[in-house]
């Protein structure tokens, strides 16, 4: 533990709860439509669109832009009610105020005051620094793929952290709620911490939050894994 300086989180699913702010705010936007349905389509097309700017099929591309387009593919597939510009432009920054996790504001404060915590997302800066800014999130820094052109699992990401803190690989921790982001890290050198979030879906897609790798920390929150840690 003590061979760590800097903490670097993924946000989605791990920091903050996208499924349930999303859902809400597309029931309340597009009645008539299945928004636990509309919700999961939607993150479901951003693997997909971000391969497409992985592979070169498109060139660099922010999240904003690619859920905005996949947004608009889903409206049409839906046959949604009419949306204009500004309501499809409000509706597609709903990742910007996507609520934490109970547990996140106060691991992370508690986390900070040992090392040094910055966000590691595929998310854009401005949704990042929006979402903190509503939340209380306490970053020290904010990292995104935007900062090195590249998204994850690229190993330019992990490995840029290492970079801006002018520290090795293996003085960072990636903590996230996905093993393929954590695998994709330790792969890099870094250290690895297993958040569990077992309702990253939704309530009747529960994930298996068993562990997987032996050389991870394993936690069922922010405030676990700052007691594991010491903080």
């Amino acid at each position: 533990m003590a061979n760590f300086e800097v903490l670097a989180f993924d946000v989605f699913g791990t920091v903050v709860d996208w499924y349930g702010s999303v859902k809400q705010e597309v029931a309340a936007t597009l009645p008539g439509v299945d928004a636990d349905k509309f919700t999961l389509a939607w993150r479901a097309g951003y693997g997909p669109a971000m391969q497409r700017v992985m592979s070169g099929e498109l060139g660099w591309t922010l999240i904003d832009d690619l859920h905005r387009m996949i947004l608009d593919e889903l409206l049409v597939a839906v046959q949604a009610p009419a949306l204009d510009e500004a309501g499809r432009r409000h509706l597609n920054r709903v990742w910007h105020r996507l609520a934490p996790w109970p547990d996140s504001v106060e691991g992370l404060t508690r986390l900070r005051t040992r090392y040094t915590i910055c966000t590691l997302s595929n998310g854009n800066l401005g949704l990042l620094a929006d979402m903190a800014k509503r939340s209380g999130l306490p970053w020290d820094l904010i990292l995104s793929a935007e900062v090195f052109g590249k998204y994850k699992p690229d190993p330019d990401t992990y490995l840029g952290v290492a970079r801006v803190f002018d520290i090795e690989p293996d003085r960072v921790m990636l903590v996230a709620a996905h093993h393929n982001d954590l695998a994709a890290a330790r792969n890099c050198g870094l250290g690895s911490a297993y958040i569990e979030r077992p309702l990253e879906f939704g309530p009747d897609n529960i994930k298996d939050v068993s562990p997987v790798a032996e050389n991870t920390f394993h936690a069922n929150s922010l405030i676990h894994l700052a007691e594991l840690l010491g903080c």
